[in-house]
C-alpha cells in the first residue's frame, strides 16, 4: 500500500469512527469529523499532511502525493 492510499484510508476511517461516536456518544465527536475535513482541504493545499509524516516513519512506501 503506498503513502497515498494509507493516508486517504485514514481519513475515511477516522470520519466514519467520529460519525459512529457522534450519533451514539455524544454529538461534540462531530467535531472529530470536521478537524477531519479541515486537514484534508489544508494538506490538499499545501501538501503537508500530519498522518504522511508519521505513516512514512512507519515504513510505508511513498506515493505520488505527499512526497
Amino acid at each position: 500500500m503506498s503513502l497515498d492510499r494509507a493516508v486517504l484510508m485514514f481519513a475515511g476511517f477516522v470520519v466514519l469512527v467520529s460519525l459512529a461516536l457522534g450519533f451514539y456518544v455524544s454529538p461534540y465527536w462531530y467535531l472529530l469529523t470536521a478537524f477531519a475535513g479541515l486537514n484534508m482541504i489544508q494538506a490538499s493545499l499545501t501538501g503537508f499532511c500530519p498522518a504522511a509524516i508519521v505513516f512514512r516513519k512507519l515504513g510505508v512506501k511513498p506515493g505520488t502525493a505527499f512526497n
